[in-house]
């Protein structure tokens, strides 16, 4: 259910910016934050997104086959790995939402710009901070289940 809600939130927030941004135009909103239309061709900071179109079909693969990991992880989880659930479902929701603009759209679309004294932090949508979110409750959870295991 929770993978579901980033799903929706990804896609109705990335309808938004697409239906009142123009491609490449923005608003400041903070000194430290803007929300700008921008499009990822590429993976995480745009990691190989001038490769020439191979990788949209290269990225879409790999999300499908790791969603489908997730899902299969989840299943065999007891009631008690709650936290792993959870950064799971976030994970697997964020994989969705991008993995759905590269299948459909040949792209991802971002819009979360944040900056620093000119330097600004590659943008990123809804679905990378699930993901994001999810990795470091997964991390965690690594930690806490190490030490119910100690106990």
């Amino acid at each position: 259910m929770l993978a579901a809600l980033i799903v929706a939130a990804d896609q109705l927030t990335k309808a938004w910016i697409v239906a009142d941004f123009p491609y490449g135009q923005g608003e400041v909103i903070t000194d430290f934050f803007n929300i700008v239309h921008v499009h990822n061709y590429g993976a995480a900071f745009s990691f190989l997104s001038d490769a020439g179109g191979w990788q949209r079909w290269f990225f879409t693969t790999l999300s499908s086959i790791v969603s489908v990991i997730i899902i299969v992880w989840m299943t065999r989880l007891s009631r008690q790995r709650w936290l792993e659930g959870l950064a799971l479902a976030l994970i697997l929701g964020g994989a969705l939402g991008n993995l759905y603009d590269r299948a459909f759209l040949g792209y991802v679309v971002d819009f979360l710009d944040f900056h620093w004294s000119g330097m600004h932090f590659p943008a990123f949508n809804v679905a990378d901070i699930g993901i994001t979110v999810g990795a470091f409750l997964l991390i965690l959870d690594t930690f806490v289940s190490d030490q119910d295991s100690k106990s």
